[in-house]
This record gives C-alpha cells, structure tokens and sequence, in this order.
C-alpha cells in the first residue's frame, strides 16, 4: 500500500498525541510484512482522516471510542483507550459514566466486562502517576 504522505504524517501525530509515542512506534516497529499495510491504512484511515476531523474535539473522540470499545466487547482497545485518558482530559467520573451509558444501550454483560477493563486500566494509570 502506497502510502500518502501528508495523511499519513497528520494520523501519526494524532495517534502519537492520543496513544503515546512508545505504543505507537512500538507497533509501527512490530509490523510484518503481513501487517505493515494495515498499519498505514489504520494511521492514515483511523488517525489522519477521522481523528483529525475539526467536527468533534479529541476528548469527545476518546468517549465516543471508550463506550463503542466496551459495546463491541474489544477489551484490548479499551484498555488502550481507557489508558490514553490522561492525554485526552477524559476523567474517572466520565469514563464511568460513559460505561453506564453503554450499559443501557448496548448490554450489561459488555458494560460488566468494560469496567472490569477499566478498573484495571485506571489502576495502571494511578501507578505511573506515583513517583
């Protein structure tokens, strides 16, 4: 896949400033072969072209992926997205509120599962912060 430059720079400081540097160059590192065009296509796609749309803020972004994440079961995803919090302004308070959200509309046994992730994730996060 013929990357575009431009899109692809823009998606990679946006997924940079969401996710952290050492996650991102750590999975551009780890791209195979195999993997190396769904690493463009998700940098470019996902980060440059949606994520740094001006018609919702990044903040309003991370609690839209959070409460999508918990409803479609992807743990993995929102441990991730749970962890990049504190680069997004998203708090403790909104990440439980938006799992009660998803609990309504999208099931309790998703909502029981993502707050188990996000406990653990949260946890992580109050570890890093202590000196």
């Amino acid at each position: 896949m013929a990357k575009i430059p431009e899109l692809f720079e823009r998606g990679l400081a946006v997924r940079r400033e969401v996710l952290g540097a050492a996650h991102v160059d750590a999975a551009l590192e780890r791209a195979t072969e195999l993997t190396d065009d769904f690493q463009t296509f998700l940098t470019e796609t996902a980060w440059g072209s949606v994520w740094s749309r001006p018609g919702l803020d990044r903040k309003t972004r991370s609690m839209l992926a959070i409460g999508m994440l918990a409803v479609l079961g992807h743990s993995e995803e929102l441990g991730l997205h749970i962890r990049s919090t504190r680069r997004t302004g998203v708090s403790a308070d909104e990440v439980k509120e938006i799992l009660l959200q998803a609990a309504v509309y999208g099931g309790v046994p998703a909502a029981n599962a993502a707050f188990r992730q996000a406990e653990a994730a949260l946890q992580q996060l109050a570890g890093e912060e202590k000196p």
